[in-house]
């Protein structure tokens, strides 16, 4: 088996002492990937050009001209663009797209000598919280395989848990990247809205998407955050801010902090018990630490996941127009004209879940319900962001669990959407205000899967999220 190497630190200093080549660690992966394939992490796997590429990078390696991500194999989701390899979103209605441009964040990736391994299986259009909603089947948990991965990025998250690849690029749109992290035991991190470019990403929720790294250290989270984000002219929403060398800066921050915790997260039955114990005991070990944690509510709570909702399917079905078995991607064999060509490939080439939203966003964008729904949640997403904005202003982090309990069985709440759209409670609030976020692992439960908890910071406050978390999981 692999070697579970805990940041790419580790690689490196393998490396440099000739222990292990980039070829050999590819070969190993490849491995895993091939031993693990009951867990359905990747659509794709790219092994002859991820066998090449290690072989270039070993070389610039021993003439001291590798970049900084030499020895890191990444695998990307499906919804990223890779100029010459197929992307699906792991929807059927991309099933045998092949992308004519790389995104903005795989070009930065391989400039530095990432690997890419492969392309990471994900609910379809990053439309889940289970990956049980992709064309290409359900991602196992590798913890137990009768589980959830997490979603939307469950493929990515797996991939990194079951050491099929070191780290792996997702995209969280209402906490996907952060959900699998927790679901996985990993760091997963959302930054902040406009730090990374959507250049060459699928859109879901062109408004909340955001890209993040999964990784098993916030050393490597650091790193890829450094190197992804910036300037790009393809993303006008970017912040024009120069980015700080994250890495190079990260030193474990333990002085006192003022820390709030959602008392919700505690007082509310619909949370897992044992997620319950683990908040108050990290609660515990941080004032004992000499921490100010002070319980909040959240006046808005009820009204964070039905606002996300309502404005992610509005934006989805505005995003996912363009998919009409015209212009690329699936076309059903049995139209017979422009209306039923229509019709047909988007009926045959959508899933259920896509199709419920972008019918739930279309309703909400009619012309008789605009001001009762999309209009009304546009106020009270300002609303959240300000009592959010508030918050951050009086509390360095607001505290919660990443999710209301652990990796539930596959298939044991596909039918029931409300149900599962509440399992965003706790991670949508940074994604509605535009802050960072990060889930961090916090031991097991007594069935041994592993739970999360996230810390949200102040906008453009990654630094200070990542010291504290690097601190964090020192307690």
């Amino acid at each position: 088996m692999t070697k579970f190497y805990s940041s790419l630190d580790e690689i490196k200093g393998e490396l440099q002492s000739g222990k292990i080549t980039v070829e050999g660690l590819v070969e190993n992966y490849l491995t895993q990937i091939q031993a693990n394939s009951h867990l359905n992490a990747f659509n794709e796997v790219f092994a002859d050009e991820a066998r090449s590429r290690a072989k270039e990078v070993d070389t610039r390696i021993r003439s001291g001209a590798a970049g900084r991500l030499a020895g890191m194999v990444i695998g990307i989701k499906d919804n990223i663009c890779y100029k010459g390899h197929k992307v699906s979103a792991s929807s059927r209605i991309l099933e045998n797209f092949t992308s004519i441009y790389s995104s903005t964040i795989v070009g930065r990736l391989l400039a530095e000598d990432a690997v890419i391994i492969g392309r990471c299986n994900c609910d379809e259009f990053a439309m889940g919280a289970s990956n049980e909603n992709s064309y290409y089947g359900p991602v196992h948990n590798f913890a137990d395989t009768s589980r959830v991965s997490g979603g939307s990025s469950g493929g990515s998250a797996v991939a990194v848990q079951a050491n099929m690849c070191h780290a792996a690029i997702g995209t969280d749109t209402g906490g996907s990247v952060r959900q699998p992290a927790s679901f996985c035991g990993l760091v997963g991190l959302k930054p902040t809205y406009g730090t990374i470019s959507r250049h060459g990403i699928i859109a879901y929720a062109s408004s909340f998407d955001q890209v993040g790294p999964i990784t098993r250290s916030v050393e490597d989270a650091a790193l890829l955050l450094e190197i992804m984000a910036g300037v790009d002219e393809y993303d006008s929403t970017l912040s024009r801010a120069a980015v700080p060398s994250f890495r190079a800066n990260l030193e474990a921050s333990s002085s006192p902090k003022k820390i709030a915790y959602l008392q919700e997260a505690i007082s509310s039955p619909g949370v897992d018990d044992e997620v319950k114990a683990t908040l108050v005991k990290y609660i515990d070990k941080m004032r004992a630490e000499g921490h100010t944690v002070t319980p909040v509510s959240f006046e808005y709570l009820d009204y964070i996941v039905p606002t996300y909702y309502i404005l992610a399917m509005a934006e989805a079905s505005s995003n996912l127009a363009r998919y009409d078995g015209v212009h690329y991607g699936y076309r059903s064999p049995d139209s017979t004209d422009l209306l039923t060509t229509y019709k047909r490939s988007r009926s045959e080439g959508f899933g259920t879940e896509v199709k419920r939203r972008i019918m739930l966003g279309t309703f909400v964008l009619s012309a008789g319900y605009y001001d009762a729904y999309y209009a009304r949640a546009q106020k009270v997403r300002r609303l959240i962001r300000e009592k959010t904005d508030a918050l951050l202003k009086e509390y360095d982090f607001i505290l919660s669990p990443t999710a209301p309990e652990p990796a539930f069985p596959i298939g044991r709440k596909e039918k029931d959407p409300v149900v599962m759209y509440l399992y965003d409670i706790f991670t949508v609030k940074a994604s509605l205000a535009g802050v960072p976020a990060i889930s961090l692992p916090a031991g097991n439960n007594s069935n041994g899967m592993p739970l999360g908890l996230q810390l949200i910071a102040k906008r453009f406050a990654e630094q200070e999220l990542l010291d504290f978390s690097k601190y964090f999981l020192e307690l």
